[in-house]
This record gives C-alpha cells, sequence and structure tokens, in this order.
C-alpha cells in the first residue's frame, strides 16, 4: 500500500485560514512580470500576491501556502511546488510544464484556461474544484484527489492516474484517451460524451462487471 505524503498546513476541509510564520510571510506585493528562475522558499507564505505573468525555470517551493495569490499567464517550467497549498488563487492562462506539485492541495481556487504538461502531480489535491476545459497532458498523478471536481470538456490525456479519487466527478464531454483509468468507477461519475480508447473501453466495461472478449 503506498503511503498518501502529509499536506502541507491545512486540512482539506478546513475554513480556518492558514497560520503563516511571521518571519516568512509575502504579502499584497506586486511581482508582475518578474523572473524568480531558480529561487527557493521553504514553509513561506504568500498573501494577497500578484503573480501575474511571472516566469522562472527551477524555483522550489517547499510546504509554502499561497492565498489569494494570481498567477494569471505565468508560466513554469521544471519548477517544484511539493506539499503546498493554494487557497483561494487565480490561475488564468497559466502553464505548468514538467514541473513536481507533489502532495499539493488547490482549495477554492479558479482555474481557466489552465495547462499542464508532463511533471508528476500525484497525491495532488482538486476537490470540488472547478476544471472546465483545463488540460493535462503526459503527466504522472498516482492518487491525485479529484473528488467532486468539474471536468467537462477537459483534456486529461496520457496521464497516470492509478489509485485516484474519482467520486463524483463530472468528465461530460472530457478527452481520457491514453490514461490510466483503473480507479474510476464508472457508477459514481459522469461520463456522457467522454473520449476514451478501445483500452479504457475494456477497463470501464470491466469495472461494470461485463465479461469483456
Amino acid at each position: 500500500m503506498s503511503i498518501r505524503p502529509e499536506r502541507a498546513n491545512v486540512d482539506p476541509v478546513s475554513h480556518e485560514a492558514p497560520v503563516p510564520d511571521a518571519e516568512r510571510v509575502t504579502r499584497h506585493e506586486d511581482w508582475y512580470a518578474r523572473d524568480i528562475s531558480g529561487c527557493s522558499y521553504t514553509r513561506h507564505t504568500f498573501l494577497d500576491t500578484d503573480f501575474t505573468e511571472v516566469v522562472e525555470h527551477g524555483a522550489v517551493f517547499t510546504e509554502c501556502t499561497f492565498a489569494n495569490v494570481r498567477f494569471n499567464a505565468s508560466r513554469h517550467t521544471a519548477a517544484a511546488f511539493t506539499n503546498c497549498t493554494f487557497r483561494r488563487c487565480t490561475f488564468f492562462d497559466t502553464a505548468f510544464t514538467d514541473c513536481k506539485m507533489v502532495g499539493s492541495l488547490f482549495q477554492m481556487s479558479e482555474f481557466t484556461l489552465f495547462r499542464v504538461e508532463g511533471g508528476d502531480w500525484s497525491f495532488t489535491g482538486f476537490p470540488g474544484a472547478d476544471l472546465r476545459k483545463a488540460h493535462f497532458d503526459g503527466l504522472r498523478m498516482r492518487e491525485a484527489d479529484l473528488t467532486g471536481a468539474r471536468l467537462e470538456e477537459a483534456t486529461l490525456t496520457n496521464t497516470d492516474l492509478s489509485g485516484a479519487m474519482w467520486h463524483s466527478a463530472n468528465l461530460t464531454g472530457a478527452d481520457l484517451r491514453g490514461t490510466d483509468l483503473s480507479a474510476l468507477d464508472p457508477l459514481t461519475v459522469r461520463l456522457r460524451g467522454a473520449r476514451i480508447d478501445l483500452a479504457q473501453a475494456a477497463v470501464i466495461a470491466s469495472a461494470l462487471g461485463l465479461d469483456v472478449g
């Protein structure tokens, strides 16, 4: 049995704001279009900060909290956001390429034109997230929490979602081709109009108790 990493510093269902370390807080700052490549932060809290059009390659954020942070039009490449919490953040036209997001949690955030290519997003939490038309391709998302997530017309292709939690997710019209759906119970999600390949069809048929072959 795999062990799920401890998630950052906020309970997934808590309505309490994270308690920041006063010596590690960035508050109400404008980082517009800043290049933060190679920067490193540990247990740092970012509050009401503008990351619009930030670009970075190889930055490292460990057990950090982002609250009311705007990531609009920002570009992140080969970065690490491990065991971080994103609370009430805005991701508009945001792109992550080959990033490590293991154990991070997204709460009450907004995703529009959200794009992820490659990387390791295992054990991430998106419970109830509105990910309509989001794009995920070629990444690892083992044991990700997609409970109640809205994924209508999303692209979720060539992705390792083994052990993922799907209950009550809406996958209407989603493109799921090439993705590991072994943990998906088709009776607990919405799949109308979703696009799958033949191998996935066999997996879903087996999950429904059908005899394939």
